[in-house]
């Protein structure tokens, strides 16, 4: 029981404890995966939508780009304008939009942009406006970045042409930051003169800004000078295209900052599309979730799974094994043959070693009771074989003529029939103790006067044998006993004829009796030979006999205890032998003790 409870407990823990792991651990994964996920889908959604709004003058034309969003990212995208009109939405007509918008799409305040080249203002480097090169302004000065190019690898620096999203090219290093050496003879000559594009773009820009200036900070409106920045300060660093770069006092450029971003947005604003509002949702087309499980969860399942499933069949096996090899040895052990009484080694001492003992206890058993029947047989055949063959040669001799059949032939005859009488009614007695169905007719009876019966049944047979039989002291305060007084005299008669054929002239056996608590104790005891140790516990075994040299008719016929001890049984009592060699014997009986009669 212990064993199992343990097994079932250890492979429940495993269990519950690998699917936490995995449950905390793949869940953990998951929704790092997801998080990252989702927040690079919806990056990638505002990016792709911002560039749209910077390349177009409105957004006509953005419901295909809407339908592919949704189509690759499962989410649901839904455009409007400020106040809440529908511009393109992935779901179905007529579909609630989410409480709150996820973002502001305007190309000209693009804070949450962090794609490399954003400008400090904010503006999407994506639009260009009036700064986009035509085809030949932009041939010539490919042109230019190649004879520079040319220049850097003479000197054994690697550089790469980047085209920005007005068109012009510029030089960077291999990493797409700008080179860390510049040789002096690779200067960028006509390469960081303004195009007629950009010149008329930035004269105009110029000219927003010095309004601004005039109407914000008149006192530093003439005073600054604004120059070109093609790149973002030398024309071979990265940079998103045109802009402008101040110099003058701080005070100065610090009041033309908020005039710079002004005069831009409002330079460019004709070429974008207008503020949008941006809602995203969970998705409603039947592809189903984004996310599925990584082949490494999966295998991480599978992999604890099975280990937990190793770990169940052996220790199953471990503890099935230790469970069926006791029971397979009893079962080998019970097949044996009869005759072999075989036994099983007791390992342990749970229930198995218990039924191990009981089964080497039955096989002992079957064994004794197998050399007593041996044993019952032949005495048997022995004893009723004397009697008889004693009787049929006197019964011959005189069929023949050879003896007379006179007084003492016909004693001898009636003391052979005795004897047979006797085993036979021993016999009877045991067999009926044996199969339950031993008659008592119990009655009241006087313990002093059953012993005082007993002792005068037997007082001549003593006396002839020049034994005192007597009756102990206390017998007059033994009390009552519930018992058939026919088979305690009968009983307690065995143990005297015992004690006085085994009690040399001149001894003594004494009857006494007893009260001792709630029982009754009944002794017979002599001064006769005693028994020997080794024989004392055979005393109430069947035709067994201190003496093996007596002959049936001197030393009894060996029934005699065993149907003392039976009809003891049979009160509810035990029967009990003691000895001394050489100074006698002890018999006692315990019989429940019962209430004195009420006189009537």
């Amino acid at each position: 029981m212990v064993r199992l409870l343990i097994a079932s407990v250890l492979i429940a823990v495993c269990s519950v404890a690998a699917t936490a792991w995995l449950a905390v651990a793949t869940t953990t994964r998951a929704l790092r995966e997801e998080q990252g996920q989702a927040l690079a889908d919806d990056m990638d959604i505002l990016a792709r939508l911002s560039g749209y709004a910077a390349t177009h003058s409105d957004w006509t034309g953005v419901r295909a780009t809407v339908r592919d969003l949704s189509a690759r990212t499962g989410r649901r995208i839904a455009l409007t304008t400020t106040d809440r009109t529908p511009i393109a939405d992935s779901a179905a007509p007529g579909a609630s939009l989410p409480p709150r918008a996820a973002a502001t799409v305007d190309p000209l305040r693009t804070d949450t942009y962090s794609e490399p080249g954003a400008q400090l203002s904010g503006t999407d480097p994506r639009v260009v406006g009036p700064y986009r090169l035509t085809s030949e302004e932009r041939t010539r000065v490919d042109a230019l970045a190649g004879e520079l190019q040319g220049c850097f690898t003479g000197h054994g620096i690697d550089t790469v042409l980047t085209r920005t999203p007005s068109g012009r090219t510029v030089l960077t290093a291999a990493d797409g930051t700008a080179p860390e050496y510049v040789p002096e003879r690779c200067s960028a000559g006509l390469y960081d003169s303004l195009t007629r594009t950009e010149e008329k773009a930035l004269t105009a820009l110029q000219r927003r800004v010095e309004q601004c200036l005039v109407r914000e900070e008149p006192a530093f409106g003439r005073q600054l000078f604004l120059a070109p920045a093609l790149t973002g300060g030398t024309p071979r660093t990265p940079g998103p295209g045109p802009g402008l770069v101040m110099k003058g006092e701080a005070a100065a450029v610090r009041a033309a900052q908020s005039c710079l971003g002004q005069a831009r947005r409002a330079q460019l604003d004709p070429y974008v599309a207008p503020v949008a509002e941006l809602f995203l949702g969970g998705g409603d087309s039947a592809t189903g979730p984004r996310w599925n499980m990584s082949p490494a969860n999966k295998a991480k399942v599978v992999g604890a799974a099975g280990l937990v499933l190793a770990v169940t069949v052996a220790v199953t096996a471990v503890v099935a094994t230790r469970l069926v090899r006791p029971l397979r040895a009893l079962t080998e052990a019970a097949q044996q043959p009869p005759d072999r009484h075989v036994r099983v080694p007791v390992t342990t001492r749970d229930e198995t070693g218990i039924l191990a003992e009981a089964f080497n206890d039955l096989a002992e058993r079957r064994e004794r009771l197998e050399a007593q029947r041996k044993a019952l047989v032949s005495d048997v055949a022995h004893e009723l074989r004397s009697p008889l063959t004693n009787i049929r040669g006197w019964l011959e001799v005189t069929r023949d003529g050879l003896v007379e059949p006179d007084a003492e032939l016909l004693g001898a005859l009636h003391d052979e029939a005795l004897v047979l009488q006797r085993v036979i009614d021993d016999l009877r007695d045991l067999a009926a103790a044996d199969a339950g169905t031993l008659r008592l007719h119990r009655e009241p009876v006087a313990v002093d006067e059953l012993l005082a019966q007993v002792a005068a049944a037997h007082r001549v047979a003593a006396e002839a044998a020049g034994v005192t039989l007597r009756t102990g002291a206390e017998t007059g305060g033994a009390g009552w006993l519930d018992a058939d007084p026919v088979r305690l005299r009968q009983a307690l008669g065995n143990l005297v004829t015992n004690a006085v054929r085994h009690t040399p002239p001149a001894g003594t056996v004494t009857l006494t009796g007893r009260r001792d608590g709630d029982q009754v104790v009944l002794e017979v005891a002599d001064t006769g030979t005693g028994i020997a140790p080794e024989d004392l516990p055979h005393v109430f075994e069947r035709f067994w006999r201190v003496e093996k040299s007596r002959s049936r008719r001197t030393g009894g016929s060996g029934l005699g205890l065993p149907i003392v001890r039976q009809l003891t049984d049979a009160h509810g009592g035990s029967a009990e032998a003691a000895s001394t060699p050489g100074a006698g014997s002890v018999f006692t009986l315990r019989l429940p003790a019962a209430a004195a009669p009420h006189d009537e």
